[in-house]
């Protein structure tokens, strides 16, 4: 009943499975936006409330009880199925999620104990669906990356060894010329797009 990771042969370190992992974390990160969304656009923050509650319940179950008991890993589990199972080392994972938790638990106290509106719960809630989208779309774990500052001989098992930063690159994993210019004005539109606005007033000196 209670655990952290499971018992996969060949692996030293208790596992998940990585397939899995994301598939809840695309699943958390499509409620969680069309809350925040909601909330953002209407002023209405009731399903905002609702979602923290279940983001900090889900979070609650992953670390003190046992993941594959909570409800967005029981239901990535289900999607993923039929797909070969992809495992990568528990102890980061636990890392990782227990600053998910904390930033699930300033949410808590900000948006439902207090109902506070500003840039505080803003940011905090922008954080967290950043976080959400960049393991869910691109298997990129923010928080196994801290864990490896913090202990020595860093993470095992991460997807694609993309813990292993000293490897060398596949040529077809590299950026061409005509590629690098495709990826910077693309990058620059898009900023121009996000923050232009921005910038037009703080150069008027309206801000």
């Amino acid at each position: 009943m209670f655990g952290f990771g499971e018992k996969v042969a060949g692996y030293d370190v208790y596992v998940f499975n990585e397939r899995e992992v994301r598939a809840a974390a695309g699943i958390v990160f499509l409620f969680a936006f069309m809350a925040f969304m909601n909330g953002f656009l209407t002023g209405n923050n009731e399903p905002l409330k609702l979602m923290v509650m279940v983001f900090l319940f889900d979070f609650f179950i992953r670390l003190f009880i046992n993941p594959k008991y909570a409800p967005s890993m029981i239901m990535g589990r289900w999607m993923v199925n039929n797909q070969i199972p992809e495992y990568v080392g528990s102890p980061q994972k636990r890392w990782a999620w227990t600053f998910g938790f904390f930033l699930a638990v300033v949410m808590f106290y900000l948006v439902v104990m207090n109902n506070i509106r500003g840039p505080i719960n803003i940011l905090t809630c922008a954080l967290c669906l950043g976080l959400l989208f960049f393991e869910a779309v691109f298997g990129i774990c923010a928080g196994c990356k801290v864990y490896n500052v913090f202990h020595k001989g860093g993470a095992k098992y991460c997807p694609g060894e993309s813990c292993d930063l000293i490897r060398d690159r596949m040529l077809n994993q590299s950026l061409n010329f005509a590629q690098k210019i495709i990826f910077t004005l693309s990058m620059f539109i898009l900023f121009y797009f996000i923050f232009g606005d921005i910038i037009k007033f703080i150069i008027m000196g309206e801000i």
